[in-house]
Protein backbone atom coordinates (compact mmCIF):
# COMPACT_ATOMS: atom_id res chain seq x y z
CA UNK A 1 0.00 0.00 0.00
CA UNK A 2 1.13 3.40 -0.97
CA UNK A 3 0.79 5.78 2.63
CA UNK A 4 1.11 9.84 1.89
CA UNK A 5 0.96 12.55 3.91
CA UNK A 6 -0.72 15.71 2.18
CA UNK A 7 -2.63 18.96 2.48
CA UNK A 8 -6.26 19.69 2.02
CA UNK A 9 -8.19 22.82 2.59
CA UNK A 10 -5.22 24.43 4.55
CA UNK A 11 -5.17 20.72 6.96
CA UNK A 12 -2.59 18.12 7.02
CA UNK A 13 -3.83 14.87 6.88
CA UNK A 14 -2.27 11.03 6.18
CA UNK A 15 -3.79 9.43 3.31
CA UNK A 16 -3.89 5.71 1.71
CA UNK A 17 -4.01 5.87 -2.41
CA UNK A 18 -6.71 3.67 -3.66
CA UNK A 19 -7.73 3.99 -7.38
CA UNK A 20 -6.19 7.37 -8.10
CA UNK A 21 -7.83 8.34 -4.83
CA UNK A 22 -6.76 9.70 -1.35
CA UNK A 23 -8.22 8.11 1.48
CA UNK A 24 -8.19 9.68 4.51
CA UNK A 25 -6.39 8.55 7.42
CA UNK A 26 -6.83 8.93 10.84
CA UNK A 27 -2.90 8.05 12.12
CA UNK A 28 0.15 9.46 11.73
CA UNK A 29 2.61 8.04 8.93
CA UNK A 30 4.11 6.40 11.30
CA UNK A 31 0.95 5.28 13.37
CA UNK A 32 0.03 3.48 9.55
CA UNK A 33 3.46 1.68 9.22
CA UNK A 34 2.89 0.05 12.54
CA UNK A 35 -0.60 -1.12 12.63
CA UNK A 36 -1.74 -4.01 10.97
CA UNK A 37 -5.34 -3.41 10.39
CA UNK A 38 -5.00 -0.69 7.75
CA UNK A 39 -8.87 -0.38 7.39
CA UNK A 40 -9.36 0.55 11.37
CA UNK A 41 -8.04 4.27 10.49
CA UNK A 42 -9.77 4.87 6.93
CA UNK A 43 -12.24 7.66 7.38
CA UNK A 44 -15.30 8.73 4.80
CA UNK A 45 -13.51 11.61 3.75
CA UNK A 46 -11.72 10.52 -0.30
CA UNK A 47 -9.97 13.42 -1.99
CA UNK A 48 -8.74 13.00 -5.44
CA UNK A 49 -4.93 13.57 -6.51
CA UNK A 50 -4.74 16.51 -8.64
CA UNK A 51 -7.01 18.28 -5.49
CA UNK A 52 -3.95 17.93 -2.70
CA UNK A 53 -0.86 19.56 -1.91
CA UNK A 54 2.04 16.13 -1.56
CA UNK A 55 4.11 16.69 0.97
CA UNK A 56 7.47 14.57 2.10
CA UNK A 57 6.01 11.55 3.58
CA UNK A 58 7.84 11.64 6.53
CA UNK A 59 9.76 14.27 8.67
CA UNK A 60 12.92 12.26 9.83
CA UNK A 61 15.68 13.26 13.03
CA UNK A 62 17.88 12.69 10.43
CA UNK A 63 18.76 10.94 7.45
CA UNK A 64 21.49 8.63 7.00
CA UNK A 65 23.17 8.40 3.90
CA UNK A 66 25.62 5.37 2.05
CA UNK A 67 27.75 6.21 -0.10
CA UNK A 68 28.79 3.66 -3.31
CA UNK A 69 26.19 1.19 -3.17
CA UNK A 70 26.46 -0.02 -6.38
CA UNK A 71 28.35 -2.01 -8.79
CA UNK A 72 28.08 -0.72 -12.01
CA UNK A 73 28.45 2.95 -10.08
CA UNK A 74 31.58 1.59 -8.73
CA UNK A 75 32.89 -0.21 -12.05
CA UNK A 76 32.52 3.58 -13.73
CA UNK A 77 33.85 5.16 -11.51
CA UNK A 78 37.04 2.08 -11.97
CA UNK A 79 36.71 2.06 -8.32
CA UNK A 80 37.33 -0.81 -5.55
CA UNK A 81 33.91 -2.52 -4.13
CA UNK A 82 33.94 -1.18 -0.03
CA UNK A 83 34.64 -3.83 2.43
CA UNK A 84 31.44 -2.01 4.60
CA UNK A 85 29.32 0.37 4.34
CA UNK A 86 30.23 4.53 3.87
CA UNK A 87 27.71 6.83 5.72
CA UNK A 88 27.69 10.84 6.50
CA UNK A 89 23.96 12.22 7.29
CA UNK A 90 22.19 15.00 6.04
CA UNK A 91 20.30 17.15 8.39
CA UNK A 92 16.03 17.46 9.01
CA UNK A 93 16.33 20.52 7.25
CA UNK A 94 17.13 19.66 3.96
CA UNK A 95 13.87 18.02 3.05
CA UNK A 96 11.78 18.56 0.73
CA UNK A 97 8.64 16.87 -1.03
CA UNK A 98 7.32 16.42 -4.35
CA UNK A 99 6.53 19.11 -7.07
CA UNK A 100 8.68 21.45 -4.57
CA UNK A 101 11.93 23.31 -5.64
CA UNK A 102 15.35 22.46 -4.81
CA UNK A 103 17.52 25.89 -4.76
CA UNK A 104 20.78 26.38 -6.22
CA UNK A 105 22.89 27.92 -3.95
CA UNK A 106 25.08 30.56 -4.91
CA UNK A 107 28.05 29.52 -2.93
CA UNK A 108 28.40 26.48 -5.26
CA UNK A 109 29.13 25.89 -9.70
CA UNK A 110 28.39 22.40 -9.28
CA UNK A 111 25.05 20.71 -7.95
CA UNK A 112 24.26 17.13 -8.95
CA UNK A 113 21.56 14.75 -9.02
CA UNK A 114 21.27 11.39 -7.21
CA UNK A 115 18.87 8.82 -7.29
CA UNK A 116 18.43 6.83 -4.80
CA UNK A 117 15.75 4.26 -2.99
CA UNK A 118 15.03 5.63 0.93
CA UNK A 119 14.18 3.41 3.71
CA UNK A 120 11.26 4.55 6.11
CA UNK A 121 12.59 3.11 9.53
CA UNK A 122 8.63 2.65 11.67
CA UNK A 123 10.04 1.87 15.31
CA UNK A 124 13.06 2.53 17.19
CA UNK A 125 16.26 0.56 15.79
CA UNK A 126 19.33 -0.43 17.60
CA UNK A 127 21.85 -3.05 17.01
CA UNK A 128 19.45 -4.93 15.48
CA UNK A 129 20.39 -8.27 13.67
CA UNK A 130 19.90 -9.22 9.04
CA UNK A 131 17.23 -11.80 10.07
CA UNK A 132 15.15 -9.16 11.65
CA UNK A 133 15.61 -5.73 9.81
CA UNK A 134 12.51 -6.03 8.02
CA UNK A 135 10.64 -6.00 11.20
CA UNK A 136 11.95 -2.18 11.73
CA UNK A 137 11.45 -0.85 8.07
CA UNK A 138 8.34 0.27 7.41
CA UNK A 139 7.85 0.63 3.64
CA UNK A 140 10.14 2.77 1.00
CA UNK A 141 10.45 6.24 -0.65
CA UNK A 142 12.51 7.99 -3.31
CA UNK A 143 15.47 10.50 -2.42
CA UNK A 144 17.44 12.59 -4.49
CA UNK A 145 20.63 12.83 -2.83
CA UNK A 146 21.36 16.37 -4.33
CA UNK A 147 25.35 17.26 -3.57
CA UNK A 148 27.14 20.61 -4.17
CA UNK A 149 30.30 18.67 -6.04
CA UNK A 150 32.95 21.39 -6.00
CA UNK A 151 32.45 21.84 -2.66
CA UNK A 152 32.21 17.97 -1.43
CA UNK A 153 35.79 18.70 -3.42
CA UNK A 154 36.96 21.75 -1.75
CA UNK A 155 36.34 21.02 1.55
CA UNK A 156 37.83 16.97 1.98
CA UNK A 157 34.67 15.93 3.55
CA UNK A 158 31.12 15.91 2.49
CA UNK A 159 28.84 18.19 5.12
CA UNK A 160 28.62 21.36 3.69
CA UNK A 161 28.02 20.24 0.64
CA UNK A 162 25.13 17.62 1.26
CA UNK A 163 23.27 19.67 3.78
CA UNK A 164 22.12 22.90 1.88
CA UNK A 165 18.48 23.63 2.53
CA UNK A 166 16.13 21.70 -0.27
CA UNK A 167 18.77 19.09 -0.92
CA UNK A 168 16.80 15.55 -0.11
CA UNK A 169 13.72 15.52 -1.90
CA UNK A 170 11.79 12.98 -0.42
CA UNK A 171 8.13 11.32 -1.66
CA UNK A 172 6.20 11.39 -3.33
CA UNK A 173 4.63 7.98 -1.34
CA UNK A 174 6.29 4.95 0.99
CA UNK A 175 5.38 2.00 -0.54
CA UNK A 176 4.68 -0.70 2.30
CA UNK A 177 4.83 -3.74 0.42
CA UNK A 178 7.27 -3.93 -2.04
CA UNK A 179 10.62 -5.91 -2.96
CA UNK A 180 13.43 -3.69 -2.36
CA UNK A 181 16.28 -6.45 -3.93
CA UNK A 182 14.77 -5.73 -7.46
CA UNK A 183 13.67 -2.76 -8.32
CA UNK A 184 14.22 -0.24 -11.47
CA UNK A 185 15.16 2.92 -10.55
CA UNK A 186 16.20 5.95 -12.70
CA UNK A 187 16.17 9.91 -12.72
CA UNK A 188 15.38 12.00 -16.30
CA UNK A 189 16.75 15.18 -16.68
CA UNK A 190 14.28 17.75 -18.56
CA UNK A 191 12.76 14.58 -20.07
CA UNK A 192 16.09 12.80 -20.73
CA UNK A 193 17.24 9.60 -18.85
CA UNK A 194 20.48 9.95 -17.45
CA UNK A 195 20.30 6.90 -14.60
CA UNK A 196 18.59 3.62 -15.62
CA UNK A 197 19.79 0.64 -13.12
CA UNK A 198 18.51 -1.42 -10.53
CA UNK A 199 18.69 -1.96 -6.87
CA UNK A 200 19.96 -5.50 -7.15
CA UNK A 201 23.28 -3.99 -8.49
CA UNK A 202 23.67 -2.67 -4.54
CA UNK A 203 26.78 -3.82 -3.12
CA UNK A 204 24.64 -3.71 0.26
CA UNK A 205 21.51 -4.87 0.58
CA UNK A 206 19.03 -3.07 3.33
CA UNK A 207 18.91 -6.29 5.82
CA UNK A 208 22.96 -5.22 5.46
CA UNK A 209 22.57 -1.37 6.00
CA UNK A 210 20.03 -1.46 8.61
CA UNK A 211 22.47 -3.72 10.91
CA UNK A 212 25.42 -1.86 10.32
CA UNK A 213 23.96 1.82 10.98
CA UNK A 214 22.13 0.47 13.96
CA UNK A 215 25.30 -0.70 15.65
CA UNK A 216 26.29 2.63 15.06
CA UNK A 217 23.32 5.14 16.16
CA UNK A 218 19.76 4.76 16.93
CA UNK A 219 17.32 4.96 14.37
CA UNK A 220 13.90 6.68 15.17
CA UNK A 221 10.52 6.01 13.62
CA UNK A 222 10.67 7.85 10.31
CA UNK A 223 14.31 8.49 10.29
CA UNK A 224 15.60 7.35 6.05
CA UNK A 225 18.45 5.53 4.98
CA UNK A 226 19.50 6.57 1.76
CA UNK A 227 20.85 3.50 -0.22
CA UNK A 228 23.37 4.96 -2.96
CA UNK A 229 23.00 5.59 -6.37
CA UNK A 230 23.74 3.95 -9.70
CA UNK A 231 25.79 5.29 -12.17
CA UNK A 232 24.87 8.47 -14.11
CA UNK A 233 25.29 11.36 -11.79
CA UNK A 234 25.71 14.59 -13.21
CA UNK A 235 25.25 17.99 -12.62
CA UNK A 236 21.70 20.30 -12.52
CA UNK A 237 21.68 24.15 -13.84
CA UNK A 238 18.72 26.21 -12.71
CA UNK A 239 15.38 25.50 -13.84
CA UNK A 240 16.15 22.25 -14.67
CA UNK A 241 13.06 19.63 -13.87
CA UNK A 242 14.02 16.43 -12.46
CA UNK A 243 11.94 13.34 -12.37
CA UNK A 244 13.07 10.48 -9.77
CA UNK A 245 11.96 6.96 -9.98
CA UNK A 246 11.43 3.61 -8.38
CA UNK A 247 9.65 1.03 -10.15
CA UNK A 248 7.04 0.10 -7.17
CA UNK A 249 7.30 3.25 -5.50
CA UNK A 250 6.38 6.17 -8.39
CA UNK A 251 8.40 8.92 -9.56
CA UNK A 252 9.30 12.05 -7.42
CA UNK A 253 9.07 15.47 -9.55
CA UNK A 254 11.51 18.03 -8.33
CA UNK A 255 12.69 21.85 -10.30
CA UNK A 256 16.13 23.45 -9.89
CA UNK A 257 15.75 27.40 -9.17
CA UNK A 258 17.47 30.30 -7.77
CA UNK A 259 16.82 31.70 -4.58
Amino acid sequence: MKIIRFITDGKEKTGLIEDFNIIELGCSVVEALNVKNIDKFKKNSSYPLENIKIKAPVLPSKVVCVGLNYQDHAAELNMDLPEEPVIFLKPPTTIIGHQDHIIYPYSSHQVDYEAEMGIIISKKAKNIKENNAREFIGGYTIINDVTARDLQKKDGQWTRAKSFDTFAPIGPVIETQMNPDNQNIFLKLNGEIKQDSNTKNMIFEVEELLEFISHIMTLNPGDIIATGTPPGVGSLQPGDRIETGVEDIGVLKNQIIRP
